[in-house]
């Protein structure tokens, strides 16, 4: 059976453009298409093309995550994520600030000067000096203590106001002059005496020299009876600066002073104490002074 030039008739196929419709196969054949055949092969079309389209994208999206991982990579030159901070440049890198740091010259202030220099030296120690200077008013009180201020007395004289083995301390170091005022408390008086030097070595030798017997005389009068004249009492020797000063401690009743007698002791501690913190506030007071002008 012949069916015309160029052999058989080709198979009908969906996907060759060239390929013959069913119902074309004879012209004026008169025969009906098949429509089952043709509704079966357009379903057939549509599942091959949802097919290719999940495919594609399923590759673009592998394409896409490729390529971007290959522009991270090619950015970095490396495996590893991008530090931001690595981008930065390096210190040296970065400009310097413009302008002058303003610098200021360090100052301090000036030391303050020491009370102790101007009692040290006749040359600085230049303020009114005497018995009612350094013993002002009429009386003094220490602590709980009031002491009643008797007579005083100033000498050029050293040695006149001293007994025992002190004028010669005196007289050898040079003392130019001695100072004394006497203080009462019931029964016990008690003589300060101080001693003026040029030179604060020369009063610090002079308390070195001093002994047991290194004595001034009590001062008495104005109401105050005799004392220590005779009598055992206590004493005491001290400097500072170039003064040198000196308590007498006794009872005004001429009796002996002992251990027991606690109440001299007192006395004669205070009145010392007394006269080294007078010493020191003239030193105070000029120091101020000078320091004002």
């Amino acid at each position: 059976m012949s069916y015309g030039q160029g052999g058989p008739p080709s198979q009908w196929d969906p996907w060759k453009p060239q390929s013959q419709q069913p119902w074309s196969s004879g012209a004026g054949s008169g025969q009906a298409p098949d429509w089952a055949a043709l509704a079966e092969a357009s379903e057939t079309r549509h599942k091959r093309r949802r097919l290719l389209f999940i495919g594609g994208g399923a590759i673009a999206t592998v394409a896409i995550g490729t390529a971007v991982a290959m522009a991270v990579v090619s950015a970095n030159g490396s495996n590893q994520a991008s530090d931001p901070s690595s981008q930065l440049p390096a210190t040296a890198g970065l400009p310097s600030p413009t302008g002058t740091v303003p610098s200021f010259a360090p100052t301090s202030a000036p030391p303050p000067l020491d009370p102790k220099d101007f009692v040290s030296s006749a040359q600085k120690d230049r303020a009114p000096l005497g018995p009612d200077v350094l013993f002002p008013g009429t009386q003094l009180t220490m602590g709980d203590t009031v002491y009643k201020k008797g007579p005083t007395a100033d000498t050029r004289n050293c040695a006149s106001a001293a007994k025992a083995t002190l004028p010669k301390v005196l007289t050898d170091n040079g003392c130019s002059r001695l100072l004394r005022v006497t203080y009462t408390k019931d029964d016990i008086a008690v003589t300060v005496g101080v001693a003026v030097f040029d030179t604060e070595a020369q009063a610090a030798k002079a308390k070195q020299q001093a002994d047991a017997k290194s004595i001034i005389k009590s001062l008495a009068g104005g109401g105050v009876k005799e004392f220590c004249d005779g009598a055992v009492c206590r004493s005491t020797t001290n400097s500072y600066g170039r003064y040198a000063y000196f308590t007498l401690s006794g009872f005004t009743a001429a009796k002996n002073v002992t251990e027991k007698d606690k109440a001299v002791f007192s006395t004669g501690n205070d009145l010392a104490e007394f006269t080294f913190r007078q010493i020191r506030r003239r030193g105070e007071a000029q120091a101020s002074a000078a320091a004002a002008e």
